[in-house]
């Protein structure tokens, strides 16, 4: 403490993990002083926490999931309402981050056996697990609510049930088959269809060709990760991979055959009208080097060209769809 002028104040100090504060020593009553200490949390301490709670939430996919939503919204939408483009990614976000943060909470003792996934808050121990499935669940809660209450009825039914099949059916089977991968397509494509039923509140063929699109991106994606990161996998049970795929062989002809399908599936918005020549010919270009770096993957076997091919994964998807809104526009 210090004195200024006659007065004691108060001098922060600074411990390793709080903020403590030596109050101004007061009367008690009895003639004498006593001091108050106070311990604030240290701001450091509590950004780094939050920050471990949107980490939970895997902001990257979650981001992929709101553009596949905005895009079933976009094509959708003869004239675009820009109030539902407000509350279309907002309940989305919420929905696929408490999916995500489930997720973690289900498969945090696996992802403590992995190096790419031991530093995770959960497994690394800097969120604890009842904080985790409390937040979870209150993300999913609160986005089927906010679905509901702001669009409508089928657009809440679809993301319940996608949340659902997501982490009863997707995240147990990745330790019994590797069918598990087509399995979790399906949740994985849902969005475009949530996105759609939000403006017309139902289906059309359409939608159905936007969700066959991102179905079977996802095939390219999921089988560059689950290749780069086999022997990470098996370590921890999960069967990504079908027996013997991880050594090269199936697993290529896997990526071949899933690649040239969404090839022909990318194409077709443009071939029957649904798009404009912008859309085919700009998904012809995003093909061929999708196309591109399956081949080198394929004939080096590597873990750089499985790394590039899952960048170029990344990279396609998003660059579809501006190309699908812009020609649309």
């Amino acid at each position: 403490m210090s004195r200024n002028g006659g007065l004691m104040t108060s001098k922060p100090v600074m411990a390793s993990e709080a903020l403590v504060l030596i109050e101004p020593p007061r009367g008690n009553g009895y003639g004498r002083t006593a001091m108050d200490v106070v311990i604030v949390p240290c701001p450091r301490v509590s950004l780094s926490s939050a920050m471990d709670f949107v980490t939970l939430t895997k902001p990257e996919i979650t981001l992929l999931v709101v553009l596949a939503t905005g895009l079933g919204t976009v094509m959708a939408s003869p004239v675009l309402d820009h109030v539902l483009l407000l509350h279309v990614p907002c309940g989305t976000a919420l929905l696929a981050s408490g999916s995500a943060t489930l997720n973690q909470y289900l498969e945090r003792a696996h992802d403590a056996k992995m190096r790419r996934t031991a530093s995770r808050p959960l497994p690394a121990g800097r969120v604890t697990p009842r904080a985790a499935l409390y937040f979870g669940l209150g993300l999913s809660l609160s986005g089927t609510l906010y679905l509901a209450f702001t669009l409508n009825a089928l657009t809440s039914l679809i993301g319940l049930v996608t949340l659902l099949s997501y982490l009863l059916l997707y995240t147990p089977l990745k330790r019994r088959t590797s069918l598990c991968t087509v399995i979790g397509a399906f949740p994985g494509a849902a969005p475009v269809l949530m996105g759609w039923s939000a403006v017309r509140d139902g289906l059309a063929p359409e939608a159905w060709l936007l969700f066959v699109i991102l179905f079977l991106w996802q095939f390219p994606h999921v089988l560059a990760i689950a290749w780069l990161y086999r022997e990470d996998y098996a370590h921890a049970g999960m069967r990504m991979l079908s027996s013997g795929a991880g050594e090269g062989g199936l697993v290529f002809r896997q990526l071949w055959i899933a690649t040239l399908a969404l090839s022909v599936a990318a194409l077709l918005p443009g071939i029957i009208g649904m798009t404009g020549r912008l859309s085919l010919y700009g998904a012809l270009v995003l093909d061929l080097g999708l196309l591109c770096f399956v081949a080198r993957v394929s004939s080096r076997q590597s873990r750089q060209a499985a790394r590039h091919l899952l960048h170029a994964t990344v990279l396609y998807l998003p660059l579809l769809y501006a190309i699908m809104v812009l020609d649309k526009a």
